[in-house]
């Protein structure tokens, strides 16, 4: 591995240089997971900055498909990159790569909280005072409103409305403020055509894609889905046997049972199922934060 020349991040001043930044991040080689290692063994061990250079500049274009994916909340994707970029700084300084993880797991983690601060801090709702509710809701709305195929600007239907409070436990008041809010607040034309000179058109994700197959990302998915397999295991140990079947056959199931069909088999009401379900979900996710603390970022608060 050459030790000649430092990595520098491409300069990202605005969106009229996005464009630009795209097509620069690509040049930069994925590492295999013996470099990756070497790598930041020698920035762990000897605070070799370059090596802390090329693990960066070989995980922007992962920190680039992430901002991607919070489009549509309106500001601008440079903006969205840069501040995941100082979250990927954050990951590379606290990585520790002989707990057998590849980088690309555990900064995904840092990359995604980055992002998600700024978002918060940008956004009106939250300048009025933000409940946890009102967070989960905010970064979850948009997915579940495509996946049941719901209008993005119109009030949903009372059905979507009860389905999505009951899939993150909260009241559907806050559901009905919530979407409204967001409609106010406007997507803006993130999805803008843009032209590449002799490359052709398209549009800004267009050109995030790269003909070599990203084996970082792809081992990333990989690992994190067997983490938080892994991890759910662990935390679903935080339930008892009622909370644990309740959840599961209500959130964890492709044909999830109703509260009426769980309330005839536990003899109690539907309320009372609900009122199971939410506390249940309420344990696993602290229980999950917990792990997830413990195990990907030592030494946080």
């Amino acid at each position: 591995m050459s030790t000649k020349k430092n990595p520098t991040v491409p300069v990202l001043s605005g969106e009229q240089s996005l464009n630009r930044y795209l097509s620069e991040i690509k040049k930069f080689p994925v590492l295999t997971a013996e470099q990756e290692y070497m790598l930041a063994k020698r920035y762990q061990e000897h605070d070799d900055p370059e090596a802390a250079a090329q693990l960066v500049t070989s995980h922007l274009r992962l920190v680039a498909k992430i901002a991607m994916g919070y489009r549509g909340y309106g500001l601008p994707v440079s903006d969205l990159i840069s501040e995941g970029n100082v979250g990927l700084m954050q990951g590379v300084k606290k990585f520790e790569p002989d707990r057998g993880f590849r980088l690309a797991t555990y900064a995904m983690w840092w990359i995604k909280a980055s992002m998600q601060e700024f978002i918060l801090r940008s956004w009106s709702l939250v300048k009025m005072g933000t409940t946890a509710a009102q967070k989960k809701l905010f970064f979850n709305l948009r997915r579940m409103k495509k996946n049941l195929d719901a209008y993005e600007d119109s009030d949903l239907h009372p059905d979507d409305v009860a389905k999505i409070a009951a899939d993150l436990g909260v009241p559907e008041q806050e559901v009905i403020n919530m979407n409204r809010r967001m409609m106010m607040g406007g997507d803006g034309s993130l999805n803008t055509p843009m032209r590449h000179g002799e490359e052709g058109s398209g549009e800004w994700q267009d050109w995030l894609t790269d003909d070599r197959p990203l084996q970082d990302e792809l081992v990333a998915d990989a690992e994190e889905a067997d983490l938080r397999h892994e991890m759910l295991t662990k935390a679903m140990a935080a339930l008892n046997e009622r909370e644990r079947h309740i959840l599961t056959e209500r959130r964890l199931t492709e044909n999830p049972q109703t509260l009426e069909e769980l309330s005839q088999q536990y003899n109690v009401s539907r309320e009372r199922i609900r009122q199971i379900e939410v506390r249940a979900f309420e344990k696993l996710q602290k229980a999950m934060q917990r792990i997830a603390g413990e195990r990907l970022l030592p030494g946080i608060a």
